[in-house]
């Protein structure tokens, strides 16, 4: 990260600014390896808040420089426009992830919007926020596509999903993670937006166990598999996805669709497109949901891939 990527950095940050988004988005997405120096940092627009985030050490010139450079562009015209009022470095090559706040008073959380939709963010505690930026396109199709289903969100996080597809018009949601306290945070984004909690379920458990809980709240018109690429002791995606895919006859409805992702930059579209057709062959594919043009990529296959495949009975 020389002075000319930070000057590059700096010089994208104030045109992202000018104007600032409406609602929450990322501003410089340097992990696509379109600016190079800068393949490691990441920035996001959170509604007032700007938050840097650093996927390796920089040296500690360069983290002086990267410093100086955002603490001024907090006097520039475009900040002061912006009403933005806090900036926030997160070191996440840290196990910790830790957040420095450069600017503005300690928070623990903050609420932004998202296509109407109203979300609680985690600032500096953990390394993810509570929302994937990227999978805006996504939960926007899941509340087009909501209207009168039953739906089930696997990996559910903290149902940001389900909070489409209730807004969508949605029969039930079942929400299944192992992270209860992330389920607890979904449960309260349905709160904030004033949603019915009797059309949304949320289930802590273990999913390879939990195959017959799933199949009493079924069939499911739309089923969203979202997982993570590694979790140590309970997922890993290139053994464990086709065990999930497998079980998709079972659990979808006749004309039943399912949103399948995978956000691994080294795991194509391939993977998914040759697992369905092994393990789920009556499930056809439909298309690949475009990603938000903020998060552009230098090899558009190493960025989030996610597949729509549809239900198909003999003769259709």
């Amino acid at each position: 990260m020389n002075s000319d990527a930070i000057a590059t950095l700096q010089q994208q940050l104030l045109a992202g600014l000018s104007p600032a988004p409406a609602e929450t988005r990322r501003l410089f997405h340097g992990r696509g390896r379109c600016w190079p120096g800068l393949e490691q940092v990441t920035v996001d627009w959170l509604q007032g808040l700007l938050l840097v985030s650093l996927f390796r050490e920089p040296e500690p010139g360069e983290l002086v420089a990267l410093k100086h450079m955002l603490m001024a562009l907090t006097r520039s015209p475009a900040w002061l426009s912006s009403q933005a009022h806090s900036l926030l470095l997160q070191h996440r090559y840290l196990p910790d992830s830790d957040t420095q706040w450069l600017l503005g008073e300690v928070r623990d959380e903050w609420l932004i919007s998202e296509n109407g939709l109203r979300f609680k963010l985690d600032l500096g505690k953990k390394q993810n926020t509570g929302l994937f930026l990227d999978m805006r396109y996504g939960r926007r199709w899941v509340q087009a596509q909501a209207q009168g289903k039953r739906v089930l969100n696997l990996f559910a996080y903290t149902c940001g999903f389900s909070l489409a597809a209730i807004a969508g018009g949605a029969e039930h949601v079942v929400n299944l993670d192992m992270a209860k306290a992330a389920l607890s945070r979904g449960r309260d984004n349905h709160r904030l937006n004033g949603h019915d909690l009797r059309r949304v379920s949320f289930l802590g458990h273990d999913l390879f166990k939990s195959w017959g809980a799933i199949r009493k709240h079924g069939p499911y018109d739309l089923i969203i598999i979202d997982p993570p690429s590694f979790q140590k002791g309970s997922f890993v995606l290139t053994q464990d996805y086709r065990k999930v895919l497998r079980r998709l006859p079972e659990l979808l409805g006749e004309h039943g669709r399912v949103l399948a992702c995978i956000n691994d930059p080294d795991i194509g579209p391939d993977f998914l497109l040759d697992s369905m057709a092994l393990e789920a062959p009556e499930l056809r594919f439909d298309q690949r949901l475009d990603n938000p043009p903020e998060f552009t990529d230098i090899q558009p296959d190493s960025g989030l891939k996610a597949l729509v495949f549809s239900r198909h009975t003999e003769g259709q």
